[in-house]
């Protein structure tokens, strides 16, 4: 597996950043692009890298907010999976710009060949579109700071990840995890019947050393996973909790991951 990481919060050497995530992930003898961050940003680095984005087998967005999916814009055709309630209107608290995303589901379904699905949905016998996660634990996504049009609070239910299926076990790529990490892997390993956990990359949506954190930590230690790469929406002390735990090759654009699975 090589995954490219076109866009995130920190920047590469030659490679700018933005607030975001866009990954491109090879593996399988599939292309799959990851999320388009914000802007055009994806595409540029993607250039820099001396990377082909056209011939991308599938692109899918994790969720339907502005850091993720903005950069649809600046593509044309191809196949666009995603869960069907990423085309709300939503924000953050009290805030009056919609964080949502810039392109109307009636603009996406003209651009591409859209498939929005709350059930999994298999890009190939080794790569899944996880639907809609189930919320089950306890002590994730109990709480949000955003809302819908109407005020009422907006849980993200449309927030899914890609699953990789090895002969070593599971890899699962995430965008910002607004499900909560156990939850998403919990999905992974009922989708495809395999409980042996490999790694998981991408935005965890963690912050503070609290419960939360705590209890991935253990979940993460009893799954024995060799890859943890956490990256985009986390905050300093739960991404030190991380590395103190697991240690781990920081996430910059620019960089590219081998992983023998």
């Amino acid at each position: 597996m090589q995954i490219s990481v076109l866009v995130d919060n920190m920047a590469g050497i030659n490679t700018p950043a933005e607030h975001g995530i866009s990954y491109l992930v090879e593996y399988d003898g599939k292309k799959i692009l990851v999320d388009t961050g914000q802007s055009d940003l994806f595409k540029k680095n993607a250039h820099t890298m001396g990377l082909d984005l056209e011939d991308a087998d599938a692109i899918v967005l994790s969720h339907g907010h502005f850091d993720h999916g903005g950069g649809l814009q600046h593509l044309q055709g191809g196949r666009l999976i995603c869960h069907p309630g990423c085309f709300v209107r939503r924000y953050k608290g009290s805030g009056k710009d919609n964080i949502g995303l810039k392109s109307s589901k009636y603009e996406i379904s003209r651009k591409f060949e859209l498939i929005a699905t709350s059930v999994p949905y298999e890009i190939s016998d080794k790569i899944v579109f996880a639907g809609e996660i189930p919320r089950k634990t306890d002590f994730e996504s109990q709480t949000t700071p955003f809302v819908f049009d109407d005020g009422s609070p907006d849980f993200v239910k449309d927030d899914s990840a890609v699953i990789f299926v090895s002969e070593n076990g599971l890899f699962v790529v995430t965008g910002c995890g607004h499900s909560g990490i156990v939850n998403t892997i919990e999905q992974a390993k009922n989708i495809t019947g395999e409980n042996r956990l490999l790694g998981i990359m991408g935005g965890f949506h963690l912050r503070e050393m609290d419960r939360q954190i705590m209890e991935t930590i253990g979940y993460l230690k009893e799954n024995n996973v060799k890859y943890v790469y956490p990256s985009h929406c986390m905050g300093l002390p739960a991404l030190a909790g991380l590395y103190n735990e697991f240690g781990f090759k920081q996430v910059v654009t620019g960089e590219t991951f081998e992983l023998p699975l």
